[in-house]
């Protein structure tokens, strides 16, 4: 069985998310330049065998696509072409950036730390891919 990646993909950074190969613990992997992405993980997929990628979905409270959208369907058509062996799935991702910004408050860091939009963009993807994994059994 291979990992799921979950990918919290910016226009300038994307946070790395990435479970187990038992896919039962969602762990913060990295925060990557996102001109650097596919390199990327085309170098993981390499090294680890990945069996799904899952996407965050940009919703807006009445559900219909935020503006963000225009940015990563292109992402997530390159996606599929790149790796075509490789399932891609999405997952709602309103309030991820919320949710993590909180999670690292409560966690006691420090304020500096806090403001690191790279801590948020990994942090959110964890908590994209938990939601995914609770989601898909």
């Amino acid at each position: 069985m291979g990992r799921i990646v979950a990918i919290d993909y910016g226009q300038k950074r994307t946070g790395i998310a990435v479970t187990d190969e038992l896919q039962i613990i969602a762990t913060a992997l990295t925060t990557v330049e996102t001109n650097n992405l596919m390199v990327f993980l085309q170098d993981y997929t390499i090294r680890n065998e990945v069996s799904c990628f899952v996407v965050g979905e940009p919703k807006q409270m009445n559900n219909t696509a935020s503006e963000s959208a225009v940015f990563i369907e292109p992402f997530v058509k390159k996606l599929k072409a790149a790796f075509p062996a490789i399932p891609v799935d999405r997952v709602d991702e309103r309030f991820t950036s919320l949710m993590a910004s909180r999670t690292i408050r409560e966690a006691g860091l420090k304020k500096k730390d806090r403001r690191n939009k790279a801590l948020i963009d990994t942090v959110s993807a964890v908590i994209m891919l938990q939601s995914y994994m609770e989601t898909a059994k």
